[in-house]
């Protein structure tokens, strides 16, 4: 006859259960894996290590599922009180911009770009078409303010945003919305403007420093 234990407080009475019950589980699963096969074996080991590491995986920002980067409202105030922007061409009907914007149901760049356009595109595999449209749009007369990621080794950053182009990189890295990381990549704000407006040069380009970013 097993002797009975009494235990002097709740919280070690419920350990030793915890205890037992962890115990009994080990044989349950050693029981278990005599009678597997080795298949059987190999297929449980990969679906043992696949949970550990989902467990393990690190939550970083840089592994986003999307390509959408909402403009940090306070940074857009800054420009916007520069350039005084009429149309938002790529946004959501959330968090627009500007009173007249396209949506992506709208497709933004089928649109005609007039006047003076804010432009936070896509990061994804189409930023460098929203970069084209910006450039060819202000061929024909609009100011396109872009707000890009700095992809120096990509051909439509080679091609559209190196001199006489007017680039300001932006200090530190953004904290976009509704994120609560800044960003693990850096950003430009590259201005397209008509060629009878003559760029500034590029000793007197700001880099936005009156904007309050948090550092890298």
């Amino acid at each position: 006859m097993s002797r009975i234990r009494v235990y002097s407080t709740n919280a070690e009475k419920q350990a030793a259960y915890r205890q037992r019950k962890k115990g009994h589980a080990v044989q349950l699963s050693l029981w278990i894996q005599k009678r597997m096969t080795p298949a059987e074996k190999q297929r449980a080991y990969r679906q043992r290590e696949a949970q550990r590491r989902a467990k393990h995986k690190p939550q970083v920002y840089h592994l986003s599922q999307t390509v959408e980067w909402e403009t940090p409202q306070s940074f857009f105030d800054a420009l916007h009180a520069e350039f005084h922007f009429t149309l938002d061409v790529a946004a959501q009907a959330g968090n627009a911009k500007c009173a007249c914007y396209f949506t992506p149901q709208d497709d933004g760049l089928t649109q005609l770009w007039e006047g003076v356009c804010w432009m936070n595109p896509p990061y994804g595999k189409t930023i460098g078409q929203w970069v084209a449209k910006a450039a060819e749009s202000a061929q024909h007369g609009a100011v396109v303010v872009c707000l890009l990621p700095v992809r120096t080794d990509t051909k439509w950053w080679q091609r559209y945003c190196l001199p006489p182009t007017e680039v300001r990189f932006v200090p530190g890295r953004l904290t976009f919305g509704g994120a609560s990381n800044p960003a693990p990549f850096p950003n430009a704000v590259v201005i397209f403007r008509p060629p009878c407006r003559q760029e500034r040069p590029l000793e007197d380009q700001p880099l936005c420093t009156s904007l309050a970013l948090t550092p890298a």
